[in-house]
């Protein structure tokens, strides 16, 4: 049986001509017979690929042989599987994208990009380094989810601070909000499902006066392989795709509750006001979708602040 994976990558540097590139990735998503999401910009590559296991190797040994992308580090995990014309489960199609931002801050003037990455973001710290700090500085660290809020409700690392935003695009005006100058000479770890996000809001936070700002090195699904279930990182991790969430490794903890009846669920469900894009926890039992409704929109969540 062909195996199914998927790949999750970015890698922040110059493109010269980001139209060219969206037609190459294109035309090599096609032929290998992949889906995914993939976005392009002057400042670099975000993507999101799945399908079958060969088609998946040679992709990433094409892609790697582009000028700048050498050294990305690429995330591989399993699919959901394959349809009859072996094609990811996981994704509906194949997007290739051009964009101002490869992730949308709604800041693309602030953003600073040379051949080594970003300029003047926070330190990057392995999952190893986080925990020396963390026994270094104790419980002067603090966690800082760079997710949208929702995606908190089921998987967040152990007393850390959600910054109420739905959209990327909200951080900019939560930061000047003044809710976080307690934090500014405080060693702040920030997080994200990949690192990507993590790169743009750490250093909107060192422009902001945060004095002492690291990022960690390949995000949450980094840690979670280093991990597993034994480290500070608590419930699953929540991913744009058909897998919905995944966890790491057996018996990860339960952390969201049933906006319906509160019960302990990662289910997520979209909020049943057509306007909100809003994920919400409903276990299996509560499946009446006008009953799924956000914080913002009638129930209250249970995110962590």
């Amino acid at each position: 049986m062909a195996l199914s994976k998927i790949l999750l990558y970015y890698r922040f540097t110059p493109i010269t001509d980001p139209t060219a590139v969206r037609l190459w990735q294109r035309d090599l998503c096609e032929l290998l017979g992949l889906r995914g999401r993939i976005l392009i910009s002057k400042d670099g590559i975000n993507a999101t690929v799945g399908g079958e296991l060969g088609a998946m190797k040679t992709y990433w040994r094409k892609t790697r042989q582009y000028p700048g992308f050498g050294d990305i580090d690429f995330k591989w995990s399993e699919g959901s599987g394959l349809d009859a014309d072996g094609r990811s489960l996981d994704f509906p199609r194949l997007s290739v994208k051009v964009r101002d931002e490869i992730v949308s801050f709604g800041a693309p003037g602030e953003l600073r990009v040379e051949g080594a990455g970003v300029v003047g973001g926070g330190t990057h710290l392995s999952p190893g380094a986080v925990h020396k700090l963390v026994e270094e500085r104790g419980d002067d660290v603090v966690f800082f989810d760079g997710r949208n809020a929702f995606e908190a409700e089921i998987g967040r690392f152990k007393n850390a601070v959600v910054p109420d935003v739905a959209t990327t695009r909200d951080f900019v005006a939560e930061l000047e909000s003044g809710r976080y100058d307690h934090l500014k000479d405080k060693p702040v770890v920030t997080y994200c499902t990949g690192g990507i996000r993590c790169e743009v809001l750490s250093s909107l936070m060192v422009s902001r006066g945060f004095a002492e700002v690291y990022q960690m090195d390949g995000g949450i699904v980094r840690y979670g392989e280093s991990f597993g279930n034994t480290g500070l990182w608590e419930g699953a991790l929540y991913v744009f795709d058909g897998r919905e969430s995944v966890t790491f490794g057996t018996n990860a903890a339960t952390i969201g509750a049933c906006a319906t009846c509160g019960a302990a669920s990662s289910r997520m469900v979209n909020c049943a006001d057509e306007d909100c894009r809003v994920r919400v926890v409903q276990c299996e039992e509560c499946t009446d979708a006008a009953s799924a409704r956000c914080a913002r929109h009638g129930v209250s969540g249970t995110v962590a602040a």
